[in-house]
This record gives C-alpha cells, structure tokens and sequence, in this order.
C-alpha cells in the first residue's frame, strides 16, 4: 500500500491545486487504508466508495473549486446529508434520509471538499456507544460522541472531519485517538442542518491530524484567511496551569502529563504558572449538566415521547428526566454561565491562554462507556476555544491528551499558542 493516505490536508490541497496529484488517486489511497482497517475500527455508519470514486472523477474533471478541492472530509451521522442516509446513531431514524445538507456539509461541498461517507456517533451524540473502536489499541473506546470521526482521522482514513461537541465529544476522543481535536468558539460554525441536542452548548468542531490542518479547515470554511495556523511570535506564550474544580478526580497519568508539561514548557521559554479559577467558576460543571439536560430533553421530546421504546433506556429516561428540570433551576444556570462568561478576563488575568486536562487519563478499556466529559463541560459552556495536544501516554500506551483553551472568539491565537506547545513537548498531533 503507499502512504498517500497519510498526506496532512495542507499537503494534499496544494498537491491537487497543481494537479500534481489527482484526485482520484488519492481518494483510492484513503479508500485502500479503509478497505484494511475498517473492518477493525468500524469508523463508518455509512460508506459507499463508488461513490466517492464517482465524485473525485467529477472533481478531477472541472476546475478548482475552492481550498478543500478534492480532500476526503468525513461527516459525523448527526450532520444531515442529501445524499446519504442520516440515522443520528438511533433506531428511532432507521433509513432516514433528508432532503438537504447541513450547512457545513454544503459549504464543503461547495469549497470542493470530498465527502467520503458518515461516521459513527453514539445514540443522538448523547453516550449509548456505537461500534467504533479506538485504532490505537480495538480493545478501547475511541471517545464519544463523535467516535468514528476521531477513530478513522487517526487510522488514516480521511485527513478531516466533522464532530460536534456539547459536553466532551470532540476534545476527548481527540485526547483519547492522538490527534487534533478543535472546539471552535461557540458559534464559528453554522448549526444548520445538525440533529440539536443543545441550543445553549452544541458547537460544530473539527478533527484532523495536525493543528496546521485543523487551521487550514476552519479558515476556508469561515472565509477567515487570518484563522490559518501563523508562527507564535518570537517571545514564547504565558500558559496558565489551570487544573479546575474537578481535578482530584484526574488519573495518576494525566497528572504526570500535566506536571511534566509544565515543566517542559518552561524549559522552553514560556512564562508558565498556576491560576485559579474564581470562586463562582465552581458551579460551573453543574450549570453545564443542568443546560445540557433541560435543552435535550426539550429538543428530544417528540423522540422520546412517541418513539422512546427504541431508543436506549438509559438515554430514554434521561431524556424524560430533563423534562422534569424546573424552569428556574435551567435560568439560573443559565445566569451563571453568562456571569462566568462576563469574567474570564479575570480567570485569564495575564495569560495567552489556560492548559488544562483534555480527560480524566487515557481511553478506558472496552466499547460500553466513552470516557467521562467531566473536563470538558466547563469549557463548552464558556464558549472558548479549544484544541487538543499529545502530552504522554499512559499504562496502557495510549494518548494521554491535554487541552489549549483561549479567550472568546481568540480563535487564530489558540491555534498558534497550541502549535507552540504542541512543538515544545516534542509530542506533535
């Protein structure tokens, strides 16, 4: 087999806008590595490689489209797609097939993006687990909800690829896979077109190989050429060490990783040192669990009020639960959000941008449970952007994984300040 699959998504654009590689030959490169591994990983909850061979023919054929022209883009099953089934990992939407794209999907589509199929998510991106299993080691979860996206971008499958995150579901299977998982700030992308679980949280995020990559992507898909990756400049970041208010709950190897980042990156120049979050932040993780809650009880009630039978019992009876939060219970952690939200300037204080757990630890054993979010939530209902770098490995030898957060809306200095410290612990996505 050659290695064109693992071609970074920069790479490849610029090889086919020269029409020194062509389409086609590299969609077959992607699709011989899929024929390989996926009976394996089980990335996929819809793949048809005639018609991807059909669509990179056409691409090869007209002129460049756009910055994605020919990159194989996968689609996590809870983006809706005119031409392929959109079962949103549930029973309850068996052979479902909508009449339109997501708007993302559209725009990739229109960029000249190569859609290659939809991938595994767990039951309404929510936690009942899919099939997929992690490439580095099948015996353990991927991460969810987005497992199929960060399981085939980290076997080689696709060089991008779609998720959503609402708790943990693309920083953690990041974390958990060894690639570049991207949480933009909430709002960069369009939700038109995802199945909603969470008016208040659900933000589309990106996997891909490399940060450069996860940049690269962003930026055509924002029209927003400032958001591609740029070199920190020559004085090196202020990290803040910001472990949060779940941190005793953090395995013995991500407290190593953590402690030994640390350590590295202030070898390495950067201004690196503890903050604390303000008092108020505490309530945070529960304000987060409360939204999350009351918003997919909500927007799942027709689901599970006529369809609930086939739908997992555990998620059933979450959702039926949510029903049941009160009104002023959902306001308040609301409030608190936005209070929190008014000062980050103060929990930032002088830094660039906060280092904090991606996980509790490396992707736990078996296929039944996804990993706890509990890192995770406090940030998605901040709105900040996030981005997953490697920092160790754990007992089982696999990814131990930490996050970059930034400010609101500080998206193209994450990306950056993340490529610095990604560089710097030697561990690059």
């Amino acid at each position: 087999m050659n290695k064109l699959h693992t071609l970074s998504a920069v790479a490849a654009a610029r090889q086919i806008a020269q029409r020194s590689l062509s389409v086609e030959t590299y969609a077959r490169a992607c699709l011989e590595r899929i024929a390989e591994r996926e009976p394996d990983v089980q990335a996929f909850a819809y793949f048809n490689p005639g018609q991807v061979l059909t669509r990179a023919r056409t691409l090869d054929a007209g002129t460049i489209m756009g910055p994605l022209h020919g990159l194989p883009v996968a689609v996590k099953d809870i983006f809706d797609t005119f031409d392929m089934p959109t079962e949103y990992g549930s029973a309850v939407y068996q052979g479902h097939r909508p009449a339109a794209d997501a708007a993302v999907v559209a725009l990739t589509r229109h960029l000249g993006g190569l859609i290659v199929g939809k991938t595994v998510t767990t039951e309404f991106a929510t936690f009942p687990a899919g099939k997929t299993r992690n490439p580095l080691n099948l015996a353990h979860t991927p991460g969810g909800s987005s497992s199929g996206s960060a399981a085939g971008v980290a076997d080689g499958f696709f060089p991008l690829a779609f998720g959503t995150q609402t708790a943990g579901s693309v920083i953690r299977p990041a974390a958990y896979c060894g690639i570049t998982g991207y949480k933009p700030s909430f709002g960069t992308l369009a939700r038109g077109g995802v199945k909603t679980g969470s008016d208040t949280l659900d933000t589309v995020g990106l996997f891909s190989r490399s940060i450069e990559d996860a940049a690269y992507f962003i930026a055509a898909l924002t029209r927003r050429p400032e958001l591609q990756l740029r070199p920190w400049p020559a004085a090196a970041p202020r990290v803040g060490l910001c472990r949060g208010f779940q941190w005793s709950q953090v395995q013995a190897e991500m407290s190593a990783a953590f402690e030994n980042a640390a350590t590295m990156l202030a070898k390495a120049g950067a201004v690196v040192r503890e903050i604390t979050l303000p008092s108020r932040f505490e309530g945070i993780a529960r304000a987060q669990a409360s939204v999350m809650a009351y918003e997919g009880g909500a927007n799942r009630a027709d689901d599970v009020l006529r369809h609930g039978d086939r739908m997992d019992p555990r998620l059933a009876e979450r959702c039926r639960q949510g029903l049941e939060i009160s009104g002023n219970e959902y306001a308040d952690a609301v409030a608190l959000a936005r209070q929190c939200r008014a000062q980050l300037a103060d929990a930032f204080d002088d830094c660039d941008v906060l280092l904090s757990a991606a996980a509790l630890g490396e992707a736990p054993e078996g296929l039944a449970y996804t990993g706890d979010p509990i890192m995770n939530g406090t940030w998605t209902l901040l709105y900040t952007p996030c981005v997953t770098v490697n920092a160790g490995k754990g007992p089982k030898g696999l990814p131990v994984g930490l996050q970059v957060v930034g400010r609101i809306a500080d998206d193209a200095r994450t990306l950056s300040a993340a490529d610095w410290i990604s560089r710097h612990l030697g561990l690059p996505c």
